[in-house]
């Protein structure tokens, strides 16, 4: 492999993971993977990911290093930690980061490639975890045009819809916007069953008929049908603990912009509760059962 050609993917979780095979099988070129883990690199060989031992290791071979990390604090140690990116990178290299962060840090550490000659791009996805086995994300782009013109190739292979949303930063806004809208509309849906439920409707008929009209949405058809009308709250999804940090960012944006975000914090404060009652580890849907900590029984 000749010095600098590879794509890097740092951060092989959950979505990391089938995100990372799917560019290992359709990019055409080579791609090392990084991660604590070692399971998700073992499985990821067979698709031809090499391993890198250090983030060093990796960003001397790759020309383009992609980040699925938890929250900006672990992009900002990857990036900036004492044997981190920034002080690793090659001239030219592009780095961008496909988890939630902080826009001010999106912001500043982008600021900090440029002192180094990298260039850096926020790329946060959507959409489920089926979506990342398929292929079939959506990517929100915060790039110059040049470097999103570079990048496109390689989200394709992940997404079935990328969208250029401006510089650096509005990949950021537009993703934290997208995931506060989702968290108020489940919190809506939970306060619609549990109030069909104690009135002693059907709970999949009002669900049902609302997909019917124009109360319908993805979130409806998702989060609502396969999460909070059957209650089912896995681990290993995106927990309650995930849903918190990315609302954090949204009513940190806001305050920042001296913008009212009343359903915001009120989300937010379901969600703590949710955590508080040992509901951290699940799926976030689950903050139906704080909106209806019992519901009625089917016979009742």
């Amino acid at each position: 492999m000749n010095e600098g050609t590879a794509i890097g993917f740092i951060g092989l979780g959950v979505m990391g993971e089938p995100m990372c095979r799917n560019l290992a099988r359709k990019i055409g070129r080579p791609v090392v993977g990084f991660d604590r883990a070692q399971e998700p690199l073992t499985r990821l060989a067979a698709f031809g990911v090499s391993a890198a031992g250090s983030l060093k290791d990796l960003a001397t071979q790759c020309d383009t290093i992609l980040m699925a990390l938890p929250s900006g604090k672990h992009v900002e140690a990857v990036c900036a930690g004492p044997e981190g990116l920034l002080a690793a990178v090659r001239p030219g290299t592009i780095v961008v980061d496909l988890g939630t962060s902080p826009v001010d840090l999106t912001r500043d550490i982008a600021a900090r490639f440029e002192t180094v000659r990298a260039r850096y791009a926020d790329a946060p996805i959507a959409r489920t975890r089926q979506a990342a086995e398929d292929g079939t994300l959506s990517i929100m782009v915060g790039a110059d045009e040049t470097t999103f013109a570079a990048l496109s190739p390689l989200l394709a292979v992940m997404a079935s819809d990328v969208t250029h949303c401006g510089p650096v930063g509005s990949g950021q806004i537009v993703k934290i916007m997208n995931n506060m809208v989702l968290v108020e509309t489940v919190v809506a849906l939970s306060e619609a069953i549990a109030i069909a439920r104690h009135s002693g409707l059907d709970d999949r008929i009002l669900f049902e008929t609302l997909m019917k009209g124009s109360a319908d949405s993805f979130a409806l058809r998702n989060h609502g049908m396969k999460a909070v009308l059957p209650g089912t709250f896995p681990e290993r999804a995106f927990s309650t603990e995930y849903a918190l940090k990315d609302l954090s960012y949204a009513l940190a944006l806001a305050a920042d912009l001296g913008v009212r975000a009343d359903g915001a914090r009120t989300a937010d404060r379901l969600l703590k509760e949710a955590a508080e009652s040992g509901y951290g580890d699940l799926y976030w849907p689950v903050v139906s059962r704080i909106v209806d900590p019992q519901p009625p029984s089917k016979e009742s």
